[in-house]
């Protein structure tokens, strides 16, 4: 893994979401590419999931790569991100970890408002907060803070990264690999108001704390 990571060919360019970097980066090297990119979207870098898991499903349905390897290898990476956060922010104080998420270009209010909200759904907020595009990963920050069990947060933490994981790849399985254009289509749609409809729900519960 660390060979991978030494030989990373543009990590600016996969930082910045550009398709064709994680593409190559994945084409050559396969599953730990995978972890490696997953790892590094769970700890807050900005490496994009909607981009990475999908191109995963696509390759698996083109038998460039094993499903479930594949599933697997993105959820261990997820595990070590996640993990990363939550130790930092349960170890460091929080001003200097806010000062740090500012270079990252997290904005703190969304920090001040998952701390809220998971003051008050405990455990459930880390569960659902994986499930949102975008903010899915600050939730790490939060439970670390308030040293939240960490057998509960590992254990909510995954299961939503599952399913978040799960459904992207079965997207690019099934959509992106489909010689139908209508059946693209739908699938693209039906997808993007499932994630509409979540990030909604789970919006106003956010502000209401």
């Amino acid at each position: 893994m660390l060979y991978v990571l030494l030989s990373l060919p543009s990590l600016s360019s996969i930082i910045l979401g550009s398709t064709q970097a994680i593409t190559n980066f994945i084409s050559s090297y396969g599953y730990w590419s995978i972890a490696v990119l997953m790892a590094m979207e769970s700890s807050s870098l900005p490496v994009p999931s909607e981009v990475v898991m999908p191109l995963a499903g696509l390759l698996a349905a083109k038998g460039s790569m094993s499903f479930e390897w594949a599933f697997i290898a993105a959820l261990a990476g997820a595990t070590v991100g996640m993990a990363v956060d939550y130790y930092i922010a349960y170890f460091i104080e929080k001003d200097v970890v806010y000062k740090y998420l500012k270079k990252m270009h997290i904005k703190e209010h969304w920090l001040d408002d998952f701390s809220a909200w998971f003051e008050r759904n405990g455990p459930p907020a880390v569960f659902l907060t994986r499930l949102l595009p975008v903010v899915r990963t600050v939730i790490s920050f939060p439970a670390g803070f308030a040293k939240m069990d960490q057998k509960k947060f590992f254990a909510y933490s995954v299961a939503g990264t599952a399913i978040w994981n799960g459904v992207l790849m079965a997207f690019g399985y099934y959509a992106l690999n489909a010689s139908n254009a209508a059946i693209a289509m739908a699938a693209a749609g039906a997808l993007a108001i499932v994630l509409y409809v979540i990030y909604r729900f789970a919006g106003k519960r956010i502000r209401r704390h």
